[in-house]
């Protein structure tokens, strides 16, 4: 999914979105207040992490405009503020969930994929589409009893499809979660993780569909 995170302290920062990247998130990283609030205006994203404490616009003013503007995206709010008032606050404004730092990153990963799972209306880990099952958390993936090994882009684009089972994914729609501002994407990248997923789903019941100037689906066969 596409992240963004917004946190001034560089070194929380950089192992938050290390982490996130690494279980195959497109993660956009904003230290400035001012600067993430006009990103958000612009770019739309499945998750923002965001700290209360922050150059140029607080995390509560973004998280205001965001409401205010009808914005859905879960946000997950960090706080080295302990005050239960600030945390109300924050939820009452409408944060969906909060970490008080310093933080066990393994409870933030939990609590991203708990809020990316509740806003896809999925009440667990598991996505499931005929004989292909793909567990988010483990970030692993089989058909029936074989295990699919995958890497970290291909298994991002099968749960990107798998969340939206014959449904039509539009091409630039995949290219919009999987890469983030600092890297490099193109169409033929897609083409490439597509081409050898269907490889390795070779003889098995599900298949990605190629609907030419519209994008992929995945259906069971």
């Amino acid at each position: 999914m596409r992240v963004l995170v917004v946190e001034d302290t560089a070194d929380i920062a950089e192992a938050v979105v290390m982490r996130l990247e690494k279980i195959g998130h497109a993660v956009d990283w904003e230290q400035d207040g001012t600067t993430a609030a006009e990103l958000l205006a612009v770019q739309a994203y499945d998750l923002v992490i965001l700290d209360l404490s922050l150059p140029g616009q607080d995390g509560l003013s973004i998280l205001r405009q965001m409401r205010a503007r009808r914005l859905a995206t879960p946000v997950l709010v960090l706080t080295a503020r302990s005050a239960v008032d600030e945390r109300i606050g924050a939820l009452d404004l409408g944060a969906d969930d909060y970490l008080v730092k310093p933080f066990d990153y393994g409870e933030l990963e939990a609590r991203a994929r708990a809020l990316l799972r509740r806003s896809a209306g999925q009440s667990d880990n598991m996505l499931r589409v005929g004989p292909l099952a793909i567990d988010r958390a483990g970030r692993v993936a089989s058909v029936g009893d074989r295990p699919l090994n995958l890497t970290r882009r291909e298994l991002t684009v099968l749960e990107i499809l798998a969340a939206r089972p014959e449904r039509i994914v539009p091409k630039e729609e995949l290219i919009e979660q999987l890469f983030n501002f600092d890297q490099e994407a193109s169409p033929n990248a897609v083409e490439q993780f597509v081409a050898r997923l269907r490889r390795k789903l070779a003889n098995a019941p599900v298949e990605i569909r190629t609907l030419r100037g519209l994008g992929y689906q995945l259906a069971v066969v």
